[in-house]
């Protein structure tokens, strides 16, 4: 199963379903299915997510494709996304992963007796 690993701050919105989507650039590509988040300093907390999406852009689009541009201003945006990438720009191509709660994952998986998990 693919994974990716989540700053630990981050770990609890990913639990609780706040958190259904995540920015990454330069790092291995997410395909839609099942995906597992570990939590960065604690790999014993990990959630399992379906990931519904993947979608290529500029981060300078990013916000406003996922719906917070009025939160996430180009500027905050950079300042954010360079707290794990220093050298990313505005015009760097990213990866937005869109995914449902592990909740949402965990019933799915449940209706459709694992076939979602075989698929992945």
């Amino acid at each position: 199963m693919q994974t990716l690993t989540v700053v630990a701050r981050l770990f609890p919105l990913v639990e609780n379903g706040e958190k259904t989507s995540t920015i990454r650039w330069r790092e291995r590509r997410i395909e839609p299915g099942l995906m597992t988040y570990v939590c960065e300093g604690d790999a014993q907390k990990s959630a399992v997510v379906w990931v519904t999406t993947c979608t290529d852009m500029p981060l300078s689009e990013a916000a406003a494709f996922l719906g917070r541009e009025e939160e996430w201003p180009d500027a905050v945006m950079l300042e954010g996304m360079r707290e794990h990438y220093p050298e990313i720009e505005l015009t760097s191509i990213v990866q937005i992963v869109e995914h449902l709660s592990p909740a949402e994952t965990s019933s799915l998986q449940a209706r459709s007796g694992g076939a979602k998990e075989k698929e992945a």
